[in-house]
């Protein structure tokens, strides 16, 4: 069966220590919920180097491009920063639907996870 792309976004701290398990984590409880997660913050900076603008620019391209092929934006965390409300702004103007992992998560619980 074939997983829709569900887009992870969150208020990523900067420090990649702490960001990349967090990311890792809700990437699994939203591939458990039935979606295939995209999470640039798991891999761009592994070739990019976010300090350099060309390739900060180039990684936010990216991810632009990765939340138009996704099925759903999900909000993880307990703060929306600025980047997270742009994701949320350009999901609305794709008609995307956008929710939180919350949300996620409870839509499975009842057993609909493919009403997204």
């Amino acid at each position: 069966m074939k997983q829709p792309l569900a887009y992870i976004t969150a208020a990523w701290s900067g420090n990649e220590k702490k960001d990349r398990p967090k990311a890792a984590r809700y990437c699994r409880a939203v591939y458990e919920a039935g979606f295939s997660p995209v999470c640039p913050m798991l891999y761009l900076p592994l070739f990019l180097n976010g300090e350099a603008p060309a390739e900060h620019e180039a990684g936010v391209s990216m991810g632009r491009d990765l939340l138009r092929r996704s099925r759903v934006l999900v909000v993880c965390g307990d703060y929306v920063d600025e980047a997270v409300k742009r994701d949320i702004a350009l999901a609305e103007r794709l008609s995307i639907t956008a929710t939180t992992l919350e949300g996620i998560l409870t839509i499975r619980e009842h057993g609909r996870g493919e009403v997204l």
